[in-house]
């Protein structure tokens, strides 16, 4: 798609929105550079969206159209996925690449969303080449429409607070070890927004703000605290929480929160912490929380986090739970679905594992080390290509074998409602991420699931999220309702191990051809592999 296109798109959307016969739409124009970033003190080469590091906040509304022009001013392919954003019946703008072409150099693509029946915080990232260890991410909040009740006071100010972990190498060295076969070293430090020391938020005495704090990070799971200040949650990944308040929070890779901070503190400047979790040693970086009338500079000892024992964590994720009282996307109380009365139709049990494939490191899901086909697997399903994938390449529970490689692809009907269990029998805490969906964490502890594991299920306020953490030696259970049909990736959030494997698609399968169950596929919809040439729709 070109240019050219890209202004018919706004202005045949911009009639449609003027005559009241869609939901508003917001229109963004990226430009993906490569430029010169230091944030860790040592040049490297990061990827810009518009010349920021990290790149532009999305602002939005509960069914707003975002109508991005995305335009790669890179040397190779470049791909913009969405943490969070369910792509209601449209998996083609999912921006992975089993799901969406990438975009060639020297074009563009203008990704057509919509957050329906969507609030809350989420983030955008590179999904390609491991583009994520160089940048290519931020901010997306999805704000209440304004006659929906919030069940907290509109706060003095809304800040976006990503956290990471960071290589000094650039991702191009990091690539070429993972494709040699390595792992990757621990991460060289962490940043706040960009920097690894000098990030600073101003705030007024007596004042409340919202922090909507997410890890965008490749690896490691972070814990964030203010000195002197408690944080109350009040939503995680498009739910309104118990308005639990916490000393500090465990952000594992991939998740985010919103937590509301008072200014109630003596006026000084105060630390911002962030550290690693079960790391030996433990990585930390710090940034300030200053008052507008602050007499001084931060004093005292960096405050420290939790001991690196896992119960005090899984407590903590036991404790975030739904406000059963508050109103979601739409005017009704976010408990008024009874997800705990439904009988699942199906159990399917995820093992993550780790071993070599042909002297090389790989990561596999029930034995199977994903492979890229060379066609996105939506397409090739779109277009009954033969020989792209195959439903039923990964089984619904762990086989106990070796790894192999296999371009993994799960089947499922459509309308169903699913118990998964994600089982981790490694020494390191996973966390995992599902496309398209929300589900509920009704469970995890440590040792094996069982069935009788069921009889400590939270069938009432489960907290309900699109990323979860699973601990050592530990398990999770979620409960899905698989009500979005396409062709959606379930992935480990450890970003060199999904590179190398750890993830597969699941196929939410109807015959219907109504618009009511699934989207066709876009107009502007770019075509690669076995699908080049291939006609969508006429414009």
């Amino acid at each position: 798609m070109r240019l050219s296109y890209w202004s018919l798109l706004c202005v045949t959307v911009s009639v449609f929105a003027i005559a009241g016969a869609e939901d508003p739409y917001r229109f963004f124009n990226w430009n993906v550079t490569y430029g010169d970033i230091w944030p860790l003190g040592v040049r490297q080469r990061g990827i810009l969206i518009n010349g920021q590091f990290p790149g532009p906040d999305i602002h939005s509304v509960t069914n707003d159209n975002l109508i991005i022009n995305v335009f790669n001013s890179l040397d190779e392919p470049f791909l913009l996925s969405w943490n969070g954003i369910q792509q209601r019946r449209n998996s083609f703008e999912d921006g992975v690449y089993g799901t969406t072409c990438p975009i060639p150099p020297g074009r563009n693509f203008t990704y057509i969303l919509q957050v329906k029946d969507q609030i809350g915080s989420f983030y955008y990232f590179p999904s390609l080449k491991f583009h994520k260890a160089a940048g290519g991410f931020g901010g997306i909040r999805i704000l209440s429409r304004p006659r929906i009740p919030v069940p907290f006071p509109d706060p003095a100010g809304d800040y976006t607070i990503l956290i990471g972990d960071w290589y000094k190498s650039n991702h191009t060295e990091l690539r070429a070890r993972l494709d040699g076969g390595h792992k990757l070293p621990p991460p060289d430090g962490l940043l706040i927004n960009g920097r690894g020391r000098g990030y600073a938020l101003t705030v007024e005495q007596g004042k409340t703000y919202r922090l909507r704090i997410s890890n965008v990070g490749l690896q490691n799971s972070l814990n964030f605290r203010i000195q002197g200040h408690k944080m109350k949650l009040v939503e995680v990944e498009g739910t309104h929480t118990l308005q639990t308040t916490y000393s500090s929070l465990d952000v594992h890779v991939g998740q985010s929160y919103s937590v509301l901070i008072t200014a109630d503190q003596p006026g000084q400047d105060y630390y911002i912490v962030v550290s690693t979790r079960f790391t030996n040693p433990v990585n930390t970086t710090t940034g300030i929380l200053h008052y507008s009338n602050s007499a001084g500079p931060v004093s005292g000892p960096i405050p420290g986090g939790p001991t690196i024992q896992i119960d005090w964590s899984l407590n903590q994720a036991r404790s975030i739970r739904t406000n059963l009282t508050a109103s979601g996307p739409r005017p009704n109380p976010q408990g008024s679905y009874h997800y705990g009365m439904i009988n699942t139709t199906r159990t399917i049990r995820l093992a993550n594992s780790a071993g070599q494939v042909n002297g090389k490191q790989r990561y596999a899901v029930n034995s199977v080390s994903f492979v890229p086909a060379d066609t996105p697997l939506k397409l090739a399903d779109y277009f009954k290509i033969d020989g792209v994938f195959r439903v039923g390449s990964i089984s619904y529970a762990p086989t106990g074998g070796g790894i192999y490689l296999d371009t993994s692809v799960m089947g499922a009907d459509y309308r169903t409602f699913v118990e998964i269990v994600f089982e981790n029998e490694e020494d390191i805490v996973q966390s995992w991420h599902v496309s398209g969906y929300y589900f509920w964490v009704v469970g995890m502890d440590g040792g094996q699931w069982t069935k009788a594991s069921r009889g400590q299920y939270n069938l009432r306020d489960a907290i309900s999220r699109c990323t979860v953490q699973v601990y050592p030696k530990s398990w999770t259970a979620i409960y899905i309702a698989l009500d979005n049909v396409g062709m959606w990736n379930i992935r480990s959030e450890f970003w060199a191990r999904q590179y190398l494997g750890q993830q597969f698609y699941l196929r939410v399968y109807t015959s219907s051809t109504s618009l009511r169950d699934e989207f066709p596929i876009p107009k502007n919809a770019l075509t690669c592999g076995r699908a080049s040439g291939r006609r969508t729709r006429p414009l």
